[in-house]
């Protein structure tokens, strides 16, 4: 990965915010991330995010916590919080506005116990493409402490296959519709294609039970998103 995100909010946080990140996907046209976004407060942030925050307790993990504003977050409130993600940027970044505990660090490789498991911003986003999500929530599973709780947020965007007439367009035979390739550019250097999972409230919920995780619905967003807590059976 050429980590373009982490070089993109290093240039926003130096002061040298010219452009935005371009996105894409391989069922969407090309739009923009705005930088500040990424660098926003609590009250900033999509009412989904603010619930989890406010729901979290004990010692928390914030996986892809990106320039760590969540985790800033938490700790004004005087949490206990690592911050993780793979960007080597982002990290620094993170580390610049104050975050203590961070590490750049893929979350199938984490190994400490945590009361709280953030996964925001398109949670399911890590889990790539639905037959990693049992792997993943297993591994989540194993990083809880007793009593412990994952908050994580998605979206169904089967809306996005939607026709005229309200019908879908949907291949049956192909992979599952939240299944997307999700491509980034910033500032004419394209990044390497990622596999990116949007997975929808009853399929997670359908996974959770297979790993012994009761899935709870918290809250629904304004546009087919949601909030879900997993915790243990």
């Amino acid at each position: 990965m050429k980590d373009i995100i982490g070089k993109a909010v290093l240039d926003y946080h130096s002061g040298n915010y010219i452009e935005d990140i371009i996105s894409s996907t391989n069922i969407s046209d090309e739009d923009v991330l705005p930088l500040p976004y990424l660098f926003r407060d609590f009250k900033e942030m999509p009412r989904l995010e603010q619930k989890a925050l406010q729901l979290a307790k004990g010692k928390v993990l914030d996986v892809g916590c990106g320039t760590g504003s969540h985790s800033l977050y938490l700790q004004q409130k005087n949490f206990n919080v690592k911050a993780i993600d793979i960007s080597n940027g982002a990290i620094e970044v993170a580390q610049k506005r104050g975050v203590l505990n961070t590490e750049v660090l893929n979350i199938l490789d984490e190994t400490e116990r945590f009361d709280t498991i953030l996964l925001l911003m398109n949670g399911t986003g890590i889990f790539q493409e639905l037959s990693q999500v049992v792997k993943y929530l297993r591994h989540l599973k194993h990083l809880l402490r007793p009593n412990g709780q994952i908050l994580i947020d998605s979206s169904d965007i089967k809306y996005m296959y939607e026709d005229e007439d309200g019908g879908y367009w949907i291949d049956t035979n192909a992979n599952y519709y939240g299944e997307l390739d999700y491509f980034i550019s910033y500032k004419g250097e394209k990044e390497l294609p990622m596999k990116w999972l949007y997975l929808d409230f009853n399929t997670l919920h359908f996974a959770c039970e297979t790993v012994g995780l009761q899935c709870e619905l918290v809250m629904e967003g304004e546009h087919f998103d949601y909030l879900a807590r997993l915790i243990f059976k």
